[in-house]
């Protein structure tokens, strides 16, 4: 097993030494004075200004942006390894507020923006420096029918600290405060050594991992309930004013992809799940030599699996050696994360159990969290941040206001990642059981990114259509979940009480709402778009890269347009989910 030792943290002082850092305080001052001075000069004038005025004012408000967003930057990073440090959730919180007072300055300049004619935009964007920014404009216009008066959004903005904020640092802070008692294994587990449990080779330790994990759930699920039934009717209440027509209209809006495509995501791998996960659960029922799985099992080791561990160096490795097969550039860029110090992977108490890749600002750099334990797995997740990653260095060059993709299209990189280094690790495997084992390792990977995702969708929908009526029950929010899952993952994966609140731990619910769906919008077209690949596409790796360097500034069907792939196709999610089935059907040739 990777010892921790060797594991990387990463090193903050890119951005500020420490909290006190005399230099925060500077940018934030510096920001503070150039929002009420950019106020002055813009506020009211939009309409009036010379084209290179308008252009000037975009590439300011830009500056000012940079710096608010690298000290923000900081204040989350530190949070997200420190959560149960109450000094630190202090400096998180005061930052936050003081960020949001500056920004409130500065608020009125897109809103404006908003109310200028079309006629009148035109002529502003006839300088070059303006012209730049077309697709960032396009990006905010979308929203100008949702936009609610000045003085009702620069409410809506200061109170977000005091309202959708706090709840979500209550959520963060409850999660990190938790400890698990494993029957077994050891008292006082953090969240993250529980989740690492429940794909341990040892049954009994699984079990006794899920049964503390639904118990501790379960001390929890009022306050989590209370947490998630506010949050929803604060949504509830903001779209009725903007009048967004469902729930996740406002996340389909900013990640630029239509209703009907999302639609036709949703209901392709719905359509799909008895030909997915229920033919592969059922599958892996057979290997276990039952009838039924339990749902501790769902990513237990195949019977026959070595559960060979992988040490930081090789996982290392193997990545960038699949990133450089592909492109030489990939893994330079990629090798940077390593040699600098922007990975942050070992395991400790009071920091996030999850991943990310957080971009900072384009005049910084992205920094990488996981938490790694030497599984396959854990070189997957690698492989996909450090796609986050090599996307975020690449798109940096479009600057703060267009560097930023959305969603849907963010995680393609990450997803592309993975199947590189699957690819690499599959088919340098001479030994079939091996091989099979790596196979149906991807494919669970592969149905908990796209199935998987797409029923915690099918949650939130649930939820928030029926808050609108009232809060929902501690029992009702598990009915909901027990009933999302039972159709997705199929009659093979059996559940018993306590997995009724583990829809409580699903941080993207809190954090942003109806995310989920962005992960199998892009492994579907990630798979569509590495079939594209495997068939000898002409010159796809510099599409690729011109892909990921066009940042924001593309939307998915202009990005898609080089490799001959339209997300607007029923036959696009088809093609994307024949891949998963292919994978299946070599697993059940062999089995």
């Amino acid at each position: 097993m990777a010892q921790t030792a060797e594991l990387p943290i990463w090193d903050l002082s890119h951005l500020y030494d420490n909290p006190d850092d005399a230099r925060l305080e500077t940018d934030l001052n510096a920001a503070e004075t150039r929002a009420k001075a950019f106020a002055e000069a813009y506020a009211g004038q939009l309409g009036g200004l010379e084209s290179g005025a308008f252009a000037a004012a975009i590439s300011e408000y830009e500056g000012i942006l940079e710096i608010l967003h690298k000290a923000m930057s900081y204040g989350q990073l530190l949070f997200s390894v420190s959560t149960g440090d109450p000094e630190v959730g202090r400096f998180y919180q005061t930052l936050q507020e003081r960020v949001t007072a500056i920004s409130s300055e500065t608020l009125f300049f897109t809103l404006e923006i908003n109310r200028l004619d079309d006629g009148v935009l035109d002529t502003l964007l006839t300088d070059p420096g303006a012209a730049r920014y077309r697709p960032w404009l396009r990006e905010v216009r979308q929203f100008r029918d949702h936009q609610l008066s000045d003085d009702m959004e620069k409410l809506l903005l200061e109170k977000s600290v005091t309202g959708r904020s706090a709840w979500v640092r209550l959520f963060e802070e409850t999660f990190a405060d938790m400890r698990f008692d494993v029957n077994g294994v050891g008292d006082g587990l953090t969240q993250s050594q529980v989740m690492n449990l429940l794909s341990d080779k040892d049954g009994a330790k699984r079990k006794a991992a899920s049964e503390a994990f639904g118990k501790v759930l379960g001390e929890n699920v009022r306050l989590l309930a209370l947490i998630t039934n506010t949050l929803a009717k604060d949504k509830e209440i903001e779209d009725r004013w903007r009048r967004y027509e469902r729930p996740v209209s406002e996340r389909n809006l900013s990640n630029q992809v239509e209703d009907d495509v999302v639609d036709a995501l949703v209901t392709s791998v719905q359509g799909q799940f008895e030909n997915l996960s229920h033919r592969y659960y059922k599958l892996k029922a057979k290997w276990f030599g039952q009838e039924h799985l339990d749902y501790w099992d769902r990513n237990a080791p195949l019977p026959d699996d070595d559960a060979a561990k992988f040490e930081w160096r090789e996982a290392k490795d193997l990545v960038l050696n699949a990133y450089g097969a592909f492109a030489p550039n990939m893994a330079d860029t990629a090798q940077r994360f390593f040699d600098e110090s922007w990975i942050d992977a070992r395991p400790r108490e009071g920091k996030d159990s999850g991943a990310f890749s957080h971009p900072v600002v384009p005049s910084a750099h992205p920094y990488i969290l996981l938490n790694f334990h030497g599984k396959a797995r854990d070189v997957m997740t690698l492989a996909h941040e450090l796609g986050h990653g090599v996307h975020q260095v690449l798109a940096a060059d479009q600057g703060g206001l267009m560097a930023d993709t959305p969603l849907t299209t963010a995680e393609t990189a990450s997803v592309f990642g993975e199947m590189l280094t699957f690819r690499k690790m599959v088919d340098t495997e001479s030994d079939p059981a091996r091989r099979r084992i790596l196979l149906a390792g991807k494919v669970e990977d592969m149905l908990n990114t796209v199935v998987r995702q797409v029923s915690f969708h099918e949650f939130e929908r649930r939820v928030h259509d029926e808050r609108k009526a009232g809060e929902l029950s501690v029992d009702r929010l598990g009915e909901i979940w027990l009933d999302v899952q039972g159709e997705s993952l199929g009659p093979a994966i059996r559940f018993d009480d306590a997995y009724k609140n583990y829809w409580a731990y699903i941080p993207h619910f809190v954090h942003t709402p109806f995310y989920v769906y962005a992960y199998a919008f892009g492994d579907c077209l990630v798979n569509s778009l590495y079939d594209v690949f495997a068939q000898g596409h002409e010159g796809f790796q510099q599409k690729y890269l011109d892909m990921l360097a066009a940042g924001g500034t593309k939307r998915h069907k202009e990005l898609l347009a080089p490799f001959g792939l339209d997300a607007s196709d029923p036959d696009f999610w088809k093609r994307g989910l024949s891949v998963i089935s292919g994978f299946i059907d070599e697993l059940e040739a062999v089995s």
